[in-house]
């Protein structure tokens, strides 16, 4: 844990989005993922593409993308990116079953892109709950992180492994 002030807190102790424009442009990039577990039959309905409400992985794909261009308007004080590259990676664990999602969100721009990987990453997560809570209710999304982040000024960033 740093030692750093939180940003986004004013002297008076009020909410407010950080002033940016007076930060240099630099390439950003960030990774985040999150784990969608549940039963076996479940995860081979959605692998074997047997869903009533259709292609459950490529929605939550779509779901993902979308979201990370929208995050401004979900977390309150994120500014509005001109993103340039979103990629959503969504896998089957059979070992595990699970479904392992990464979100990887960039561009070149004055501020991070952490919070629009987070979002991508979840709401894919979340997607695939939706397309299958009427099949399994008790389905668990997990470990929802930051996995890298780079570029800026305060530099690179990578997980330790769980």
């Amino acid at each position: 844990m740093s030692n750093q002030t939180l940003t986004h807190i004013n002297q008076r102790g009020d909410a407010h989005m950080v002033d940016v424009s007076a930060k240099s442009l630099s390439q950003r990039e960030a990774k985040a993922e999150a784990y969608v577990e549940m039963q076996k039959e479940t995860l081979m309905m959605i692998i074997e593409d047997r869903h009533k409400k259709g292609d459950v992985l490529a929605t939550a794909r779509i779901a993902g993308i979308m979201a990370a261009k929208k995050t401004a308007e979900i977390i309150p004080l994120c500014h509005p990116l001109l993103l340039t590259k979103i990629d959503v990676s969504i896998e089957p664990d059979l070992d595990h079953n699970r479904i392992h999602i990464v979100a990887l969100c960039g561009l070149n721009g004055q501020t991070g892109v952490e919070m629009e990987a987070l979002v991508a990453a979840s709401t894919a997560a979340l997607t695939i709950y939706d397309m299958c809570k009427a099949v399994q209710k008790d389905i668990i999304i997990s470990q929802v992180r930051l996995l890298t982040k780079s570029g800026g000024k305060s530099g690179d960033f990578k997980a330790e492994r769980l």
